[in-house]
């Protein structure tokens, strides 16, 4: 194992001697030096250390500042694994949010949700119109983030 960690050293000194003017600076560019070592890929293994040990590629300093497409997907694919899909049909009973704080209400112990109400019509992108549960229809119309199921 020795032999690992010469090879290692021999390498990121490589690295560091052409990174640095003068011999006394070397401590300055160590950080740079690492990342470089760890992020770039090895013929010997076809990988980079740092994916080796946490099984997923390092995000540059510089993918962070300046969006690249990996960093977008990952992005992206994190976000959309938190999103729940709310399918309403024309009939279900739904809970609309309280939107907006009346003058009355008692802080953190006002109601969070007015309803039910009866969905009447769906359009596409999540719009839905719903009525009170006496039939009155309200003309306008809710976004579908605002509502939530009703199982009475």
């Amino acid at each position: 194992m020795n032999g690992a960690v010469e090879a290692a050293n021999k390498n990121i000194k490589r690295i560091i001697e052409k990174m640095t003017v003068t011999y006394k600076d070397w401590h300055e560019m160590l950080p740079f030096a690492l990342l470089a070592y760890r992020t770039s890929i090895h013929t010997s293994t076809g990988a980079t250390p740092y994916s080796l040990v946490y099984g997923m590629e390092a995000v540059l300093p510089i993918e962070v500042e300046i969006p690249f497409m990996r960093v977008i997907v990952e992005m992206a694919r994190a976000f959309n694994a938190r999103v729940r899909y709310r399918e309403f049909r024309l009939g279900d009973l739904v809970l609309r949010k309280v939107l907006h704080i009346t003058p009355d209400s008692q802080g953190k112990f006002a109601y969070k949700y007015d309803g039910p109400f009866v969905v009447r019509e769906v359009f596409s992108e999540g719009a839905i119109i719903l009525s009170d549960m006496d039939g009155t229809e309200n003309t306008l119309p809710v976004n579908a983030d605002a509502l939530k199921k009703y199982y009475p």
